[in-house]
């Protein structure tokens, strides 16, 4: 009679938590813009300090004149290159740089960065939801942007303009 009890107790508790987990799978997900921007890094720290005419458009220009800035801003003895005691003031400018790698932007590894080094890089957030090419993020694409695969096609060409 004991051992029934257990069995029938241990199915109980079974079939509630099947019961719960179901329950918890038929919950819409979070797919909000706040929702996705609060768990999303590059939404989080996004885009909005370098969105120039503030029109919700994030374009390649946008990014270039915004690392162009701050590099102005890193360049303590204004010699046209960082070293990597003036890359830390990079890393305090904008969040979505706080991680940015010093031998990432030195393309030579010659120890400096260049301005050129530094503003010709492509924006990981234009890279992830411009999903056209164009060099424009615009707030339906980032309403679609479903996974954080950057597009195909040759990304880089993009950012240069000569």
């Amino acid at each position: 009679m004991l051992h029934r009890k257990s069995i029938c107790g241990a199915g109980i508790a079974v079939t509630l938590l099947l019961a719960g987990a179901s329950v918890a799978l038929a919950q819409p997900a979070a797919t909000d813009d706040a929702a996705r921007a609060a768990h999303d890094p590059l939404l989080k720290n996004g885009p909005e300090a370098w969105d120039a005419n503030h029109d919700g458009v994030f374009t390649c220009e946008e990014w270039k004149s915004h690392l162009d800035r701050i590099f102005s801003l890193a360049d303590r003895n204004h010699d046209g290159k960082l070293d990597e005691t003036e890359f830390a003031a990079v890393r305090k400018a904008d969040p979505a740089l706080a991680d940015a790698d010093f031998g990432y932007f030195d393309e030579n590894q010659d120890g400096k960065i260049t301005r050129s080094e530094f503003v010709n890089k492509p924006s990981e957030f234009i890279l992830r939801f411009d999903k056209n090419g164009d060099c424009r993020v615009t707030p339906d694409e980032m309403k679609s942007a479903a996974s954080p695969k950057a597009p195909a096609g040759p990304v880089r060409d993009r950012f240069h303009t000569n």
